[in-house]
């Protein structure tokens, strides 16, 4: 079993956008130092639900800063981007790394930023999957050209070529999956998943039993190491867990989440912030070390899913969230083993 953090750089009320990125920033720090395996990035645009706008920029700085932990986006927002660009970045870091480097893709939302960054609503609607075509060829191939519906340019050489190192032949590249077609697009693909931490244990298992069909109808092996995200609490007991989490989340995600604009102006309706919380700590590790171990150990034997992504931001306090990270690695992990 793996365990890793997901930072969201996340602005709570009351804080700027500088002590978001210095608390994702340590959080990384202490992961490497109290054994965790990974840190998973979130990017997000004009909210601060998450301050990072480029995850991939923060996992160059991440990995400069450490020598084992493998830090990974989660994720990178697809439409956004040109994947030619991505996958550019993607093979640097890789290389540069010695291998440390995931790079999780999205579809992101029908948020602004599509009109901001030129996409439009078409590219988060109809074209991801050209999308991730396209960045998976350049990854894989010595020379690519795109003659597609977004994306049409003339045959060049994939410089640099991220099949350098003789072990780790390519970033691992792994898919954000909210919907059966997005699980079917990443089994077809024969791509791992991400899972969201708003799913518990069954929704998980039923949506890796549909990745394994879609998987082997195309003709792939049915495992791959998917990764699911949560949200972790390490407490003395799990009154207390619950405790800091209700009574720090539920104003930042009401910050946070309500700050989202959709480019087409269409009605959202948002979680209400405290029946979340509460239900992301029935669902996830948030409780003294014994019952995070065995809340990870349970969700792994019933989705098969060993690989974990954990908010430990959720107090909003950097000394808090230094101490979460601390707990997680020196008291659940060793009763993992």
């Amino acid at each position: 079993m793996r365990v890793g953090a997901f930072v969201l750089a996340a602005q709570f009320p009351g804080q700027g956008p500088g002590e978001a990125l210095h608390r994702a920033v340590r959080t990384t720090e202490v992961a490497e130092e109290f054994g965790l395996d990974s840190v998973w990035l979130a990017e997000h645009h004009f909210v601060p639900y998450g301050v990072c706008p480029s995850a991939v920029t923060l996992a160059a700085h991440l990995l400069g800063l450490t020598r084992r932990i493998r830090v990974g986006t989660a994720v990178s927002v697809l439409p956004n981007a040109h994947p030619v660009a991505l996958g550019e970045q993607a093979a640097l870091l890789h290389l540069v790394s010695g291998g440390r480097f995931s790079l999780g893709v999205g579809r992101g939302g029908p948020w602004v930023d599509l009109e901001v960054f030129g996409a439009g609503l078409k590219a988060f609607e109809e074209g991801f999957p050209e999308s991730l075509d396209l960045l998976l060829s350049w990854l894989r191939e010595p020379r690519v050209s795109a003659a597609g519906e977004r994306f049409v340019f003339r045959e060049v050489p994939v410089v640099p070529r991220p099949d350098e190192l003789v072990d780790r032949p390519g970033p691992e590249v792994i898919v954000a999956c909210t919907s059966p077609t997005s699980v079917k697009l990443a089994a077809e693909h024969g791509l791992p998943m991400l899972l969201g931490m708003h799913c518990g244990d069954q929704e998980k298992a039923d949506i890796v039993a549909l990745w394994r069909t879609h998987a082997r109808a195309a003709g792939h092996c049915p495992e791959a190491d998917h990764v699911s995200a949560g949200v972790a609490q390490i407490a003395d007991d799990r009154a207390e867990a619950v405790e800091t989490l209700l009574k720090s989340m539920p104003g930042w995600l009401r910050q946070g989440l309500g700050a989202h604009v959709t480019v087409d102006d269409r009605k959202r309706s948002m979680r209400d912030p405290v029946a979340y919380t509460e239900l992301l700590c029935t669902l996830h590790p948030v409780g003294d070390p014994r019952l995070a171990a065995d809340r990870l150990a349970a969700t792994a034997e019933r989705t098969g899913i060993r690989r974990f992504a954990l908010l430990l931001e959720g107090s909003g306090d950097l000394s808090a969230t230094e101490e979460n990270v601390q707990r997680l690695g020196g008291e659940v992990l060793p009763l993992l083993d």
